[in-house]
């Protein structure tokens, strides 16, 4: 009995290290078996996001000092930040010549120091409205330009399996959207390389909230048939 509880103590104060050196958080709780490998694995998944983050800043150092990227590890993962003009023309999602020699540096880390986890690729905007480009509105321009990255990404041989796409327009800003600068940080793409342990554990929700409890039907044949 004894010995069970040194254990899960343990477990706490790895699992408390582990959160305060990577940013990411994973829910653990008591009596649930195979925690210690859980936490063993984890480690090992941040380990590999921490080699990967050091490589990008080393290769990505000239557009960091430009404000023009940003990497860092946050709860969902390692998420690399392109300030959209990087990528893009005003109210486009071609992305710009000049932006792909960019994507590469990342690419080249996707496809060696992270190889095997999985890559999400997600669109923002500002608040303000579609006048002249042409879209219907801002979730259509940034699903579009997270599309566009994910075609590139596959198109350097990042394994199409590993990929997914998703634009969420204004409704997930980083600052408000009352200044030119502010609206600036909002207009940005994030690739976000997602750790294995997370997400399996997104995957294992994912299936419980698919799965529904069979139903006790007490209805009669007939109100079965309306």
């Amino acid at each position: 009995m004894r010995a069970s509880k040194v254990i899960f103590i343990t477990s706490i104060l790895a699992m408390a290290v582990i959160i305060g050196l990577s940013g990411c958080t994973i829910i653990f709780q008591k009596g649930r078996r195979a925690d210690i490998e859980k936490i063993s694995q984890l480690k090992n998944d941040l380990n590999e996001l921490e080699r990967a983050k050091q490589e990008l800043e080393k290769r990505l150092k000239d557009e960091i000092n430009n404000n023009q990227v940003k990497v860092e590890m946050q709860d969902k993962g390692l998420v690399i930040t392109f300030v959209a003009e990087v990528l893009f023309d005003s109210g486009k999602a071609k992305l710009r010549q000049s932006s792909l020699p960019k994507l590469a540096k990342v690419v080249n880390v996707l496809n060696t120091t992270v190889a095997d986890l999985s890559v999400g690729i997600e669109g923002h905007t500002d608040n303000q409205p579609i006048k002249k480009s042409g879209w219907k509105s801002n979730w259509e321009l940034s699903t579009a330009r997270s599309l566009s990255v994910l075609h590139y990404l596959s198109e350097l041989h990042v394994d199409e399996s590993r990929l997914s796409a998703v634009g969420y327009g204004e409704y997930r800003p980083v600052a408000p959207n009352d200044t030119k600068e502010n609206r600036q940080k909002n207009r940005r793409v994030e690739i976000v390389i997602l750790p294995k342990t997370i997400q399996k554990v997104q995957q294992a929700e994912t299936s419980d909230n698919n799965s529904t409890p069979e139903k006790n039907n007490n209805s009669t044949p007939e109100e079965n048939l309306k």
